[in-house]
């Protein structure tokens, strides 16, 4: 059962109750990511999500961790370009702990000064992981390649220039800036008594600020071409994509579709080409990356260097002829896919919690899993092939390689 209220301070509630689990999952999400940051703030974003647990008025650090440990549950947070997020999961039996913990670190987190080397080292660390992580890496770098260096294009963790400059000034600042009520989404999903939850949210989180400030600016422009990163690694890492549609599109479903023909799921088209039928390619796979206001499509795959122009060519050609090729049999499956992989991830108390706050931020109402299944399975092979005849033009390419390579890879490709 879903329901939707206000805490009194105007802060939408959204709550998914069922009795068939032992868990509740709670979020408390903040409309604000690494792409809202300036450039010399780069980062900053993320090194608040993690000062929230450097301690609070009651508790210390060491303190949170001993407190929700001894109740086996989870306290975390993640922050993406668009929003950063608290939660915390529990057993039924421990909502008001829970609940307890998680609102500590959200209204009453100190920030204590002498926290604030020890997590820049810390981020720094991360950073380094990411970089040499090369899978990962290269969706970075194809970000900043097509959306520019500020905005979309930055990373979620920032610059080592910039994390290191950050104070609590600072992150006070950030906080008053975007941390208000009107920025503010508490989502909630389990087994829970809703009347009791409904008033220990409004105790707890009933003294956040009113207001925030609105994020302005128009949606960025996607940058095609082609653009190389030498580097002396094991293998070469590919990602080519194009401008696509934002995640409040009527058409992100008949995406998601040409997404899982493509290249979403181990039956796909690129899967089965490269990896399977040819053996060019361990991982090999497309995805989507939608926004509030713009998304783009891509394909990543990890090969030897003497075959990346030769993999290139067979990810664009597929690309392309996709729009002409696409066959009911595939239309039908892909819907299958997508039924089945959204009703398997909303068993988790995280995922519905997840889901019914995405779908409040972006669409402002709650969607139902029956609404979901409704749209994929009514969408069309019109629908599919006009969608692919929109974006999938070799004019709107961009491509990035990340490893062991010249710069004239991909000459003549694109």
């Amino acid at each position: 059962m879903f329901i939707k209220e206000r805490l009194d301070n105007g802060i939408p509630v959204v709550m998914e109750s069922f009795r068939s689990v032992h868990s509740v999952a709670i979020g408390v999400w903040v409309k604000v990511g690494s792409r809202y940051e300036s450039s010399d703030e780069s980062g900053i974003s993320h090194f608040l999500e993690h000062m929230f647990f450097k301690g609070t008025k009651k508790y210390s650090a060491k303190d949170i961790a001993v407190e929700i440990d001894t109740i086996g549950g989870d306290l975390n947070a993640h922050t993406s370009r668009e929003n950063t997020a608290f939660y915390v999961k529990v057993l039924d039996e421990y909502v008001e702990k829970g609940v307890n913990i998680l609102s500590e670190i959200f209204v009453h987190s100190t920030f204590p000064e002498d926290e604030f080397e020890k997590e820049k080292k810390i981020i720094r660390e991360e950073i380094k992981m990411v970089e040499d992580t090369p899978d990962d890496f290269i969706h970075d770098l194809f970000s900043r390649t097509v959306w520019g260096s500020e905005g979309l294009g930055q990373s979620i963790l920032g610059r080592r220039e910039t994390i290191a400059s950050f104070s609590r000034d600072d992150i006070i600042a950030h906080i008053r800036k975007y941390y208000g009520t009107k920025d503010v989404v508490i989502a909630c999903a389990g087994n829970f008594d809703h009347a009791g939850l409904m008033a220990l949210l409004n105790r707890r989180f009933g003294g956040i600020r009113q207001g925030s400030e609105p994020k302005k600016g128009a949606a960025p422009v996607f940058k095609a071409g082609v653009k190389i990163f030498p580097k002396d690694l094991s293998e070469a890492h590919i990602v080519i994509g194009l401008p696509a549609i934002s995640q409040v599109s009527d058409e992100r479903y008949a995406l998601f579709i040409l997404n899982t023909i493509l290249g979403g799921s181990v039956s796909s088209r690129l899967f089965q080409e490269i990896r399977e039928n040819r053996g060019l390619a361990y991982s090999v796979y497309s995805f989507t990356s939608m926004y509030l206001d713009t998304g783009l499509w891509g394909v990543y795959a990890g090969v030897s260097k003497k075959r990346v122009s030769e993999v290139t060519e067979l990810i664009v050609k597929e690309m392309l002829r996709l729009k002409d090729t696409l066959t009911e049999q595939e239309l039908d499956k892909a819907k299958r896919h997508l039924k089945g992989n959204m009703l398997l991830a909303l068993e988790s108390t995280n995922s519905r919690m997840n889901n019914i706050a995405r779908q409040e931020m972006y669409f402002g109402k709650y969607i139902s899993p029956q609404d979901i299944l409704k749209a994929v399975e009514n969408v069309s092979m019109k629908e599919i092939e006009d969608l692919a005849e929109s974006l999938l033009r070799k004019s709107l390419f961009s491509a990035v390689v990340h490893g062991p390579v010249d710069g004239d890879v991909l000459n003549g490709i694109f």
